[in-house]
């Protein structure tokens, strides 16, 4: 009996044990790009594509503070009954939640992390993500739009949702912005290795 109670307690560890070191977080901005997520949170993996109810996508800043990284209005999420907001619930190792929190500026005070159940092919799960605190609404510059339609593009959102996605008005701003540069340059590399994987499989 002793050997049996044995093999099931390592085989229960064995099963849990990814979950235990891994955390779901459900995206809905500029996280919804791969790429953008990966430059400082290399364990994202894509999980699914999952809808959240009763809330709804907005713009804005914290206490009126303006992004210095995307020169306007940045997303958040508010309670909104009726609506819904389409994201990407990402896998990503616990080691990286320290990261996450630093990219969503919670030591600030800016967001908060909260923890809310999305729906998902009949599933619900309960995954983490951040909401604005003391939002002062403001319009997203046009780079910060497309990186959220590049995403959402990418995996595959529903293309109604896309369609609202690429009609929300901007603040036109024209100027430089070094993370697009950033982001351009990931996404040329994850090119550049995928072409390397093909041709050494070939």
């Amino acid at each position: 009996k002793f050997h049996l109670v044995l093999i099931f307690l390592l085989t229960e560890t064995d099963d849990n044990m990814e979950d235990n070191h891994t955390f779901l977080y459900f995206a809905y901005g500029s996280n919804l790009l791969k790429e953008r997520l990966q430059l400082k949170n290399p364990s994202a993996t894509v999980h699914c594509v999952a809808r959240l109810k009763d809330y709804k996508l907005v713009f804005g800043n914290h206490k009126g503070l303006a992004s210095d990284r995307w020169h306007g209005g940045v997303a958040t999420i508010e309670h909104s009954p009726g609506d819904e907001v389409w994201g990407v619930v990402w896998r990503m190792n616990v080691s990286d939640l320290e990261s996450l929190d630093s990219q969503e500026n919670v030591t600030l005070g800016a967001y908060s992390p909260v923890e809310l159940s999305v729906k998902t092919k009949g599933q619900d799960l309960n995954c983490r993500t951040y909401i604005m605190n003391s939002c002062v609404y403001a319009p997203p510059s046009p780079q910060y739009l497309k990186v959220i339609v590049m995403g959402a593009e990418q995996n595959g959102l529903p293309k109604d949702y896309q369609e609202k996605l690429r009609a929300i008005k901007t603040n036109m701003y024209e100027g430089p912005l070094p993370m697009m540069a950033e982001l351009e340059r990931a996404r040329r590399r994850a090119k550049e290795k995928l072409f390397e994987e093909v041709h050494q499989r070939d």
